[in-house]
């Protein structure tokens, strides 16, 4: 026979957060506390102590609420200190701040010696805080540095040296990777540079899909494909845009495949251009799996910077590969849709499918 639900343990199990303490969700740590009469202690959700029985919990908003109520902090999750994952997030942006101002890549072994940790432990702290490895992110930065010079400076070579590379022939090297051109190119609005493109129809309307010479780097929708046309030409007003060939439309007919069933999945390389931070929600949404809704607070407590809900919605909106990364699975706190740069309309439509799967 069950046992019958005590009364006083309905406001508790009623309550969602009640769910992230039984799953002690690290996750939810900082966003409220919780306490226990028996006991007369408080506690993070993530505390590993045996589950309170829920008729004796109360649910706190922060340490001050919870010790003003009379509780004492407990001494097995400390929650009077700062989360793990706090230490980790702080020591993180430490390390990215000396990475956006050194003049020199620091190796991995100068930079986990920074963060008091083994270059094994931090490598992977650091990957979980951002989504990008230490070299990853500096070369990011590095990156977004010569792209800002190379719209400023004189000359090209000028740019490269200001933006931190040791030699011109390094970055000449790896420019057609980065850039998707030549520098001399990217600094004269991409021309001589080719860009593959096709438009195209699919439930969700025009479809525009376009790639450079790393990849996808343009998957736009809308009502209007001459619309669509002129916006990828307004990117690289002096780009080259060519009809695409054979190959490329199995490309197109892949991604159109993937607007109309998520399920399929979308294996295809991308040429992904943005800054530093951008780059880091970017890879944060392509990580939400088909099928879940986040909301931009969760987006951005994933990479570290939780005060920056309003960056993460620009980011989000400055997102120009739809369904690729995507954007359209995250909403509001409230549960709203919140805009789509391809229309709420469809953000709704494709989040109705991805719900069926």
């Amino acid at each position: 026979m069950l046992n019958p639900i005590k009364p006083d343990a309905l406001p508790t199990e009623n309550d969602p957060r009640w769910q992230a303490v039984l799953a002690r969700d690290q996750a939810a740590d900082g966003r409220f506390f919780y306490s226990v009469k028996t006991t007369g202690v408080y506690c993070r959700p993530s505390c590993p102590a045996r589950t309170a029985k829920p008729e004796n919990v109360l649910f706190h908003l922060s340490r001050d609420e919870a010790e003003a109520a009379g509780f004492r902090p407990c001494r097995r999750c400390k929650p009077n200190q700062p989360a793990l994952r706090e230490q980790h997030v702080a020591k993180v942006l430490e390390i990215c701040r000396l990475l956006d101002t050194a003049e020199t890549e620091p190796s991995l072994t100068e930079l986990a010696v920074v963060a008091g940790l083994s270059p094994f432990h931090f490598h992977r702290i650091f990957k979980a805080v951002t989504g990008l490895t230490p070299k990853a992110y500096a070369a990011a930065q590095l990156l977004n540095r010569v792209r800002k010079q190379l719209a400023k400076s004189q000359s090209v070579t000028a740019a490269i040296y200001a933006a931190g590379y040791e030699s011109n022939s390094r970055f000449y090297e790896q420019s057609p990777q980065l850039l998707g051109m030549t520098p001399s190119d990217y600094r004269a609005g991409g021309t001589h540079s080719r860009i593959r493109f096709a438009l195209g129809e699919c439930s969700l309307g025009s479809i525009l899909v376009a790639a450079s010479a790393i990849g996808i780097c343009a998957i736009a929708l809308g009502d209007d494909p001459d619309r669509l046309a002129r916006d990828l030409q307004d990117c690289f007003p002096q780009a080259e845009l060519l009809g695409g060939d054979s190959e490329f439309e199995q490309w197109v007919a892949k991604v159109v495949g993937f607007v109309e069933a998520p399920a399929i999945g979308l294996d295809l390389p991308l040429d992904i251009r943005g800054t530093v931070f951008q780059q880091r929600v970017w890879q944060a949404l392509r990580q939400i799996p088909v099928g879940e809704k986040v909301s931009y607070t969760d987006i951005a407590q994933r990479i570290g910077a939780p005060k920056a809900v309003r960056a993460v919605a620009g980011a989000c909106a400055a997102n120009s590969l739809a369904v690729a990364i995507p954007c359209h699975r995250v909403i509001r706190s409230d549960g709203g849709l919140s805009g789509y740069r391809w229309g709420v309309e469809r953000k709704a439509e494709l989040l109705r499918r991805e719900s069926q799967i």
